[in-house]
């Protein structure tokens, strides 16, 4: 798995996007081997045929088409991959330029510092009504948030920590959860979106993810929106 905590490219880096030359050689020689396999087969068959009975011309015709098959196919799953190959490098630079930047993502955390919590709402089905509930460590509702009617689309919130008794919540982490209402009917039109930082990028099996402060890791396909 490569890591990248800044804006350097690494050499590990740089040489998953260019690729190596033993890859090309080994997928090339693959297909060569492939095929004087299928040529050796062929001619001992013309070697030891019955020559009473010899191999007709459309015999000989399939033969050769299966062997121009066999080669296409082998040549279509090396571009594939070195197409994947160059996909999934692109991506792990766009994702890199992201460090430091700050992200909303499909969460149900914030963090209460300096009088303020970042957080936000996505909007999947228009809601009559669409409420926050807010909780601390101990599972505690501390504050409701409702924003009214939404429309489909993202809404960035801010929580000052003031609760629902007008006290002023500690610093720290919080837990919140989304209800959403459509003609006074609860429905799944709206989720939590956590707020943080790009710490770090990894590149590996699974795709490229973010590791995002005080979030954890997230695919980068899942990212809402950058700021």
């Amino acid at each position: 798995m490569t890591t990248s905590t800044n804006n350097t490219v690494s050499a590990s880096l740089l040489a998953a996007m260019n690729g190596t030359s033993s890859t090309s050689s080994s997928s090339t020689s693959s297909a060569t081997a492939a095929q004087n396999q299928f040529m050796t087969l062929l001619v001992t068959q013309m070697e030891n045929q019955d020559p009473l009975n010899p191999m007709d011309n459309s015999q000989m015709t399939s033969q050769l088409a299966q062997l121009s098959t066999v080669s296409g196919i082998d040549t279509l799953n090396t571009t594939l991959t070195s197409l994947l190959s160059s996909y999934q490098s692109s991506q792990t630079l766009q994702a890199t330029s992201m460090i430091g930047q700050n992200v909303l993502v499909p969460g149900n955390t914030m963090t209460l510092a300096s009088g303020s919590a970042a957080f936000g709402v996505n909007v999947t089905t228009a809601s009559t009504d669409v409420t926050v509930t807010i909780k601390d460590s101990t599972g505690q509702t501390v504050d409701k948030m409702d924003l009214g009617a939404q429309s489909v689309g993202t809404v960035p919130l801010a929580w000052d920590g003031t609760t629902s008794s007008g006290a002023t919540a500690a610093a720290g982490q919080y837990t919140f959860s989304v209800t959403a209402t459509s003609d006074g009917k609860t429905t799944s039109g709206a989720t939590g979106l956590a707020y943080g930082a790009v710490s770090s990028v990894s590149s590996g099996s699974s795709g490229v993810t973010l590791n995002v402060a005080n979030v954890g890791s997230v695919p980068l396909a899942n990212v809402v929106r950058i700021y």
